[in-house]
């Protein structure tokens, strides 16, 4: 394959220049050397030569490319349009041809959302069985119509509606425990993304927009959630990402 460049994201030329436009110390995929390459007047973008026309999206290279924009950011090159997975180009012209000119004023409108934000992301995680558990301890009710049913033969509809009741009920407490992330923090985030659930156990994974200087009050509220209901859920917050769940540029018909 000729060597063509792969592209972790896209930062504004403006703010390269106030930070002097140092390089960074990081090597990407394949081991190469990571840079910066100013593409027109206006962006931008931190690449590493590929070696390769496809990256197979494995954990390993998911986490590199993840790895190199933190760093970025770390080292003061704090806004930036971070690109998803496997974005290899043969060169810059064809990157300003399809990319950046035709979505530039959307590139706009991004980095001035972004500018001294920050994305944090919030995923919660229960034991359906142990949380099923709970429900049936706590409503008598429900565990004696259950409890009267075994042993017994049990019609298709019999079998359905308590499975329905059960099902319900569970969902109630789901979005009781959302509720709560919700509530205390959705107020403090300027953008929120709630993104599909990846596992059975995940019930919340939410991504939250907020100013760069409110993390440590944000962790803080995180962290006297999971205290309170300390046992009923797991909490994982990731208090430092690139914003994927907020840079992204809309396809145009």
């Amino acid at each position: 394959m000729k060597s063509g460049f792969y592209v972790y994201g896209i930062f504004n030329k403006s703010d390269l220049q106030n930070l002097s436009f140092q390089g960074l110390d990081q090597q990407g995929l394949d081991k190469e050397d990571v840079n910066f390459n100013f593409v027109d007047d206006e962006f931008a973008v931190l690449y590493s030569i590929a070696k390769q026309e496809r990256y197979l999206a494995s954990r390993r290279n998911l986490l590199t490319h993840e790895k190199v924009l933190e760093l970025a950011m770390e080292a003061g090159y704090k806004n930036v349009l971070p690109m998803q997975f496997g974005l290899v180009v043969s060169d810059w012209e064809k990157l300003s041809q399809q990319l950046i000119n035709p979505f530039r004023e959307e590139m706009k409108e991004l980095f001035a959302k972004l500018e001294n934000n920050r994305e944090v992301g919030v995923k919660v995680y229960w034991e359906t069985d142990a949380e099923l558990q709970k429900l049936l301890a706590e409503n008598d009710e429900l565990k004696s119509q259950r409890d009267s049913l075994i042993g017994q033969n049990l019609s298709m509809e019999q079998v359905i509606e308590i499975g329905q009741v059960i099902e319900q009920e569970m969902n109630s407490r789901k979005q009781d425990i959302i509720e709560i992330f919700q509530t205390n923090l959705n107020q403090m985030a300027i953008d929120v993304v709630e993104n599909d659930l990846q596992t059975e156990k995940m019930i919340y994974n939410a991504a939250y927009l907020i100013p760069w200087e409110s993390e440590p009050e944000f962790g803080k509220k995180v962290e006297a959630i999971d205290s309170k209901f300390e046992g009923r859920f797991t909490v994982r917050y990731n208090s430092f990402t690139a914003p994927f769940n907020f840079a992204r540029i809309k396809q145009k018909d």
